[in-house]
């Protein structure tokens, strides 16, 4: 089958992905084999290039997320999955991935792609919407959240926390760059902060009369994150996907703040079944909001399966508003 590869460790670069023959993979115990449709792709996936895994063989397949059709199971797999179904499933970045035509993977995680939704769509909620589906659904408490700040709103990540945010009927105030004012202003946020010209701690404390914001969504570094410290109101909870902020324990206990991680992929490596198995819960949810039109899934560019290292540059280089979705069709 054709895979897009890294031959070996030397391989650090874009340069150095190629589409190559490679063997299919065989599905192991709880494992389902699904011919690939559609795959995501995501600013891991550049770093994962730059950086490599500890566990990795070579020649190592790239990809963590794939929309597509079982057509084979390994032993032991729950009746529940069938050979023919349409599912979708974020992966293991320890494994051998998606960017292919066929990939094996766990059926713990996989989520039954609705009717009506493509497998484009299904391709696209899964690293990005499940990272924003955590960072508001699953990690703050959110009766104490009246009002939040999303980070990076033109991203997959920021865009689709906006929208799990409004919602829960949370004020929204987001950040982007002048660009890209006009595509978040279509996602409807109550306020939308041009960091490039703004001062976002200053326009925070003016939208919010100098309480600040109840939760921050933090998708930009450890740096930004420690920022958003000084942002939060009283009780106030910050969740940061991309880094950790700076220690300040005296202020977190005297504003009661909270700090949260979301490191999504690391489920598969918890050994706990239970986080296992939220992999595919949550990607179903996000397929039956899709399927119910309450979600956008963002998905702005389309590529096909041959340009999908141009994908993967028009990430590096930040020229993406939303989600690059490569197709095998």
């Amino acid at each position: 089958m054709k895979a897009y590869v890294l031959e070996d460790a030397s391989c650090v670069t874009l340069g150095s992905v190629t589409l190559d023959e490679v063997p299919m993979p065989e599905p192991g115990p709880g494992e389902a084999l699904v011919k690939v449709h559609a795959v995501g792709l995501n600013p891991v996936d550049c770093k994962l290039v730059a950086s490599h895994d500890d566990a990795w063989t070579y020649p190592h397949v790239l990809g963590l997320d794939a929309a597509g059709e079982i057509v084979a199971l390994g032993e032991g797999v729950d009746d529940h999955w069938k050979v023919g179904m349409r599912v979708s499933c974020h992966g293991d970045l320890r494994r051998n991935g998606s960017f292919a035509q066929y990939v094996a993977e766990p059926t713990y995680a996989l989520a039954l792609i609705p009717e009506g939704v493509t497998y484009e769509t299904a391709a696209g909620l899964l690293c990005s919407a499940m990272t924003a589906y955590q960072a508001i659904n699953r990690k703050p408490n959110l009766n104490l959240v009246r009002t939040a700040l999303i980070q990076g709103g033109s991203g997959a990540v920021g865009g689709i926390a906006l929208q799990l945010a409004k919602m829960h009927g949370v004020t929204t105030f987001t950040t982007c760059s002048t660009g890209k004012m006009d595509a978040v202003r279509e996602l409807e946020p109550d306020a939308v902060i041009d960091y490039r010209t703004e001062d976002v701690s200053t326009r925070i404390d003016e939208l919010t009369d100098g309480m600040g914001v109840d939760l921050v969504v933090d998708t930009v570094s450890a740096v930004e994150a420690t920022r958003d410290l000084d942002r939060l109101a009283y009780n106030g909870q910050l969740v940061s996907i991309v880094g950790t902020p700076e220690p300040q324990p005296g202020a977190l206990f005297e504003r009661a703040l909270s700090v949260e991680m979301v490191n999504l992929g690391g489920a598969h490596a918890s050994g706990n079944p239970a986080e296992q198995r939220d992999l595919g819960t949550i990607a179903t949810d996000l397929l039956q909001m899709a399927s119910m039109g309450r979600i956008d899934p963002l998905v702005h560019t389309v590529l096909p399966f041959e340009r999908l290292t141009d994908g993967l540059a028009l990430l590096t280089d930040h020229q993406v508003t939303g989600k690059v979705v490569v197709t095998l069709d």
